[in-house]
Formats: C-alpha cells, structure tokens, sequence
C-alpha cells in the first residue's frame, strides 16, 4: 500500500502554533469530531465532561518528563556542547543525542559535580555516555541544571521557570520518570476536571509509555509505510488490562488520552489477553507505526492536540477519523483560529 507523505501536509499559519499554555488549562478549545457523520462541534475543554458517559473508560499515561537537556563544555577545548537524555542503558550510561562536534574519549563538563564521558557512537544519530554519578545523585544534580526539552517551535530565549509544572500533565507519577517530551494531550486536565469526570461514573486508568525520539523524528520517506519509529517503553499494570477487557465486554468505549496512550493499548495482543487464564502486568517496548488502512482492536475514541504537518501523529488520527475529515478539522481550526501543538488545543475524535 503506497501512501504518500504529501497527503498528510496542511498550511498552517506561524502565529497559531501556541508558545505558552492556556490557564487555566481546561479553558483550552475543544474541537469535537464525530468519525461517523462528520459532523464538527466547538467548545471549550471543559466541556469534555459532556460528551462522557457513565462506563467509559478513560486512559492516561503518567509518565513523568523530566530536564533531559544538559548543557557543558568540552574539557579539551572549552567548546559549547549540549546534550539531550533519551535512553538510560544501564546504572550510569545513557543513549544522548550530542549537538556539536564529538568524538569517542571526549569528556564533557556539565557542573561542578556531573561530567560524562563520550563511550561510542551508535551510527543512527544517538550516542553512548557514561556519568560520573548515579542514582539519587545523578537526579539531584539532573533537576538542579537540567531544561525540559522543548518542542523547537516553541521559541524562548531563555527558559522560563513556569515551563517545569506546565509541560507536566498532573497526573504525572513521580515513580514513573522517563519522558523526554509530554503526553501533551493530558496537559489540559485538572485535578478538579478529573474529579468531575470520576463522579459521571467514568473510569480512569493508567498507562505508561516513556516519550522517546519517535516524537521529535520526522517522516522521511515518500511512501509513508517505509518510516520505522523509535522504539519507546511501556508498562501496564494487570489490574488496567482487566479494567479494559471489562469495559470491551460490557461494549463500553476505551477512550484514550493522547496518542501514547492509544499506540500503547494497540501494540497489545488483546485477543491472546481475553484467552489467558492469568493476567499479568505487561512491559514491553513498542514501535507500532498507525497510519491509514489501520484497524483499530481497542481504542474507540481519542482525546489529541493538533499535530505537526507530515508527522506520524497526523498520520494515527487521520487513521482513527478517515483523512478526508481530519484534513475538513483542520482547515475549520485553522480558520477559526485555534491554537496548535504541544501547548495548544485539543480535539475529541469519538
């Protein structure tokens, strides 16, 4: 099946790609799209609460981001360098992206306390790095100089503080650290929003996919089916498999909070899960790539932000919703004026 890259591009107009989250968050706009009709409604986020019902199953990943950009300095030359945590590997060694000219034996400076050093390349854009310190160490020293590694459209001279709680959904877990980027469709919920949708009789559970490179990796190749993604973890607990299944059977809808969310409960084998006579938490790495011409097991609806042009996250909705509708909601948010991507808002495909 050949579907090209250019069916998934869109004119989008600079001043709409959001630069700071609204507050409070659920004053977001809200576009609702219903996949069978068409039909296309505006509201505000809050007003999600209206289009839930008592039985639903509502399904968020908690991972938590954290200030995986570190800038330093090479001690040989006292050149500028940065470095951007993706993958831990072992007790001290990370997989990084390295910005600047690097070598294997390099040592780079990053405070008085944390230096690391350059192991190898692993030849697909990513290096090897080994740091002096671990453990609680490490995360002290990481939360004290690290930045939350923004989206590049979101421009800033320098980063501001507030950026820390607000590209953090608050929900994230503090025992389950490991995003480089936010589930940002989360971001519009609150605390009190969540305690509404609870009392309707809507069920909430958890996921927890680690936000990877996969986010930040644009498509590259003309025929769309040839992109490989990055490989990104997940964890599921038994107890939220059982609630899924329950809600299935009951013919409940599983609606997903984002496009993590969703790609982790459809790279399931959830027909082998109905036959197992033992439930067990599921932790595996994923890269599933949804893209048109995809059936969908699990996910019947889909909370989302507006996504980048010719990415695979325009790619999964145009999947969930046709194409020819997600081009039709797009062009109506762009002409209403509807801010996009990781501080934007949002849109309820049910």
């Amino acid at each position: 099946m050949f579907l090209s890259l250019k069916e998934f591009d869109y004119h989008l107009p600079p001043e709409l790609i959001a630069q700071k989250q609204i507050k409070p968050r659920d004053h977001s706009r809200l576009l609702l799209l219903n996949r069978q009709s068409g039909k296309i409604e505006h509201k505000y986020f809050f007003n999600i609460i209206d289009y839930l019902q008592a039985g639903d199953l509502l399904v968020l990943n908690n991972s938590k981001v954290f200030p995986a950009r570190l800038i330093g300095y090479k001690k040989e030359t006292g050149g500028k360098t940065e470095i951007f945590l993706h993958r831990k590997l072992s007790k001290n060694t990370w997989e990084c992206l390295l910005k600047g000219k690097v070598k294997a034996g390099l040592i780079i400076i990053l405070s008085k306390l944390l230096a690391a050093e350059v192991i190898k390349d692993n030849h697909d854009g990513t290096w090897q790095l080994k740091f002096n310190l671990l453990g609680e160490k490490f995360w002290r020293e990481i939360n004290k100089i690290g930045e939350v590694p923004l989206p590049p459209y979101i421009k800033r001279d320098k980063q501001i503080i507030s950026d820390k709680n607000n590209y953090q959904t608050v929900f994230a877990a503090d025992n389950k650290i490991g995003s480089v980027a936010a589930p940002t469709a989360g971001l519009h919920l609150t605390k009190e929003l969540l305690r509404k949708i609870k009392n309707k009789g809507v069920k909430i559970v958890y996921i927890t996919l680690h936000v990877g490179l996969g986010t930040f990796t644009p498509v590259k190749t003309e025929n769309i089916a040839e992109h490989k993604m990055h490989r990104e973890l997940v964890e599921i607990k038994a107890a939220t498999l059982k609630a899924i299944l329950a809600a299935k059977k009951a013919k409940h809808r599983v609606i997903a909070v984002g496009t993590t969310s969703c790609r982790s409960l459809e790279s399931i084998n959830w027909e082998q899960l109905k036959n197992s006579q033992q439930i067990v938490k599921q932790s595996f790495w994923t890269d599933i790539f949804i893209y048109p011409g995809y059936t969908f097991k699990v996910v019947d609806a889909l909370i989302t932000n507006f996504h980048l042009p010719k990415s695979t996250l325009l790619m999964l909705v145009s999947a969930l919703a046709g194409k020819k509708q997600i081009r039709a909601a797009y062009s109506e948010a762009v002409k209403r004026g509807y801010r996009f991507f990781s501080y934007g808002d949002a849109m309820f495909i049910y």
